[in-house]
């Protein structure tokens, strides 16, 4: 690859899925250059994308043999644009993305291998990067670095480390993407290197021995997981079915989680069925049956209930307000004007509509991409959980006293081990619920004894 590129690296899809069975780790081989760009041309006149493709080719054969679904850029002597490389990766929804070059230096002396990579911590104004390879900053040069030992470890040579790039390719994806400078074309000893079959076989077995070592063919987790506090848990849900990712291998532990993915979740714990006759339903967007518990002791504490499922401060939704439809005009969730059969969630709404758990808005809608808070999160699973009081009259967090709403159920969670507060004293009953303490909740539960 020329000198100059060295100096140049979430919600159309809900990603809680249906379950089923693993799929293999897909992994975009990119071969540079090709067609009429021939890259860069070595001193002993081997073109760059000859070995480009040559390496590629012998790294998709050892990841198929390993298990892994490969996809190639380019797999004939074409050209292709850079943009054009990164759109056929994103049409794979594949889960890594690795491009293989040469590199050349004005330098005759300079030789060895080194990985790019985009690195957040060094943006260049120039070349901005996308959202998504921001984000995934840490999971690329994670990916960058295991390649380069798995290189080093397979094919020796110099090691010229990790390079923080803003090359088109590993700054502009949307999942983990680095670029391999394998060796220098312009230096007399790594361009006869390159023109060896048996030292292109070494180069492309430390490559996939990198990519195995970040992402083996059936990942047990997903990529942005890998340190996160909430791994386990995520990774048991996932392997019961409950749990599943995006096409890209990401879990998005961070973000808030929404009314369609809770109701979705719950589905895959509970009968939903049998909730029917367990409470009447009443008004509010969750269905008043949740926030007036079956049970008597805690009806009198749910007095000052919100009916929303948006936090009590949202002003488009009032404390107590009910649905412009009267029950018995709501059938399923067909009826609200902003859900159709055709929504990911449709049959776990309206089955959730049809049993009195979820109901719509005032304005006739059912928001099912809206967030859910903490608290409403913890009334709606303890009332199918239907776990044992808590047995006091003070809450244990200072901000969901006995006289809070969803008192009751935050304490029976906590008192059960199944919730944990945002500090030691505090709830933060308003802030929306993310993925990953979702997880917990529901993780937590499967192990308990109280399922």
């Amino acid at each position: 690859m020329k000198t100059k590129w060295l100096g140049a690296a979430l919600a159309a899809l809900c990603l809680w899925a249906a379950p089923g069975q693993a799929l293999a780790a897909t992994v975009v081989v990119d071969a540079g250059h090709g067609g009429s760009d021939p890259g860069a041309i070595g001193v002993n006149g081997l073109q760059e994308k000859v070995v480009n493709l040559d390496i590629s080719r012998k790294v998709r054969d050892l990841l198929m043999e390993r298990g892994y679904d490969v996809r190639m850029s380019r797999d004939s002597d074409i050209y292709l644009s850079l943009s054009e490389r990164v759109a056929y990766a994103k049409a794979q929804q594949a889960d890594l993305f690795v491009s293989i070059h040469a590199n050349s230096y004005s330098n005759p002396s300079t030789r060895g291998a080194m990985v790019l990579y985009y690195d957040d911590a060094y943006p260049q104004a120039s070349y901005p990067a996308s959202e998504e390879m921001r984000a995934l900053s840490s999971e690329s040069r994670e990916l960058a670095q295991r390649v380069l030992d798995g290189f080093l470890a397979s094919a020796g040579g110099t090691n010229r480390g990790l390079v923080p790039s803003a090359v088109y390719v590993v700054r502009m994806g949307n999942i983990p993407s680095i670029l391999v400078e394998t060796a220098f074309l312009s230096n007399a000893e790594d361009a006869a290197m390159l023109s060896t079959d048996s030292a292109r076989n070494l180069m492309a077995v430390g490559i996939a021995d990198g990519i195995e070592a970040y992402m083996p063919a059936a990942a047990d987790g997903f990529a942005d997981i890998r340190s996160h506090w909430a791994r386990e848990a995520i990774i048991r849900l996932k392997e019961q079915g409950i749990v599943d990712g995006s096409p890209g291998g990401r879990f998005e532990p961070a973000r808030a989680l929404t009314r369609a993915e809770w109701v979705t979740l719950l589905g895959r714990v509970f009968d939903l069925g049998s909730a029917n006759s367990a409470c009447p339903a009443g008004s509010g967007s969750v269905s008043g049956s949740v926030y007036e518990d079956c049970k008597p002791s805690s009806a009198a504490a749910n007095g000052n209930r919100t009916g929303g499922i948006s936090s009590g401060t949202s002003s488009a939704v009032p404390r107590g307000g009910s649905s412009s439809k009267s029950p018995a005009a709501v059938q399923g969730a067909a009826d609200f004007r902003d859900v159709t059969a055709k929504h990911w969630a449709f049959s776990q709404l309206d089955q959730a509509v049809k049993t009195g758990l979820l109901e719509g808005y005032p304005d006739g809608t059912l928001r099912p991409n809206q967030t859910v808070s903490r608290a409403e999160v913890a009334v709606l699973f303890e009332r199918l959980a239907q776990l044992p009081t808590a047995g006091t009259d003070t809450g244990p967090f200072r901000d969901t006293p006995a006289g809070h709403w969803a008192a009751p159920a935050i304490a029976a969670l906590k008192k059960s081990g199944l919730i944990d507060g945002a500090t030691a004293t505090s709830f933060a009953p308003d802030k929306s619920m993310t993925r990953a303490e979702a997880a917990t909740l529901l993780d937590r539960y499967m192990r308990s004894g109280s399922r």
